[in-house]
């Protein structure tokens, strides 16, 4: 009998597992998934101020997460760790560097970066919720 459950954490065995078949059915279909996660920490004083998270797979690069603390925003920590991500990938084969973003957060920050709108799932009824779907290529 079939038994599906949530899982709020997973552990390594399980992450390995994922791994292994997405590296599987990427050789299968004559591609390299290489698969690997990144993070960026943005340190003054020895105290985190801000983190930068994604992974790199197949030819792109994908940020998950960029984070800055309140009080050192808009000290172009943002920029610089954008920066870190895009010179250690850089010259690396990838095609380029994704991330999606909602109204209310940064596109108009990812913008200024260089990147540019690939689409917008637009939010009817909660515009801050719009999407933004942005890319800057190598």
């Amino acid at each position: 009998m079939l038994n599906i459950e949530y899982k709020k954490n997973l552990n390594e065995d399980i992450y390995d597992m994922i791994d292994d078949e997405f590296n599987k059915f990427a050789t299968k279909n004559d591609v390299i998934c290489d698969y690997k996660s990144f993070n960026f920490i943005a340190k003054e004083n020895n105290n985190i101020i801000g983190i930068i998270t994604g992974h790199s797979y197949y030819n792109e690069v994908h940020i998950s997460d960029l984070i800055i603390l309140e009080e050192y925003r808009n000290k172009h920590i943002g920029t610089k760790l954008i920066e870190a991500v895009e010179n250690y990938f850089k010259d690396k084969g990838f095609e380029n560097i994704n991330l999606s973003t909602y109204e209310f957060q940064a596109p108009e920050f990812y913008k200024k970066c260089g990147f540019k709108v690939e689409f917008v799932r637009e939010n009817k009824k909660n515009p801050k919720l719009t999407k933004y779907f942005l890319v800057k290529y190598f």
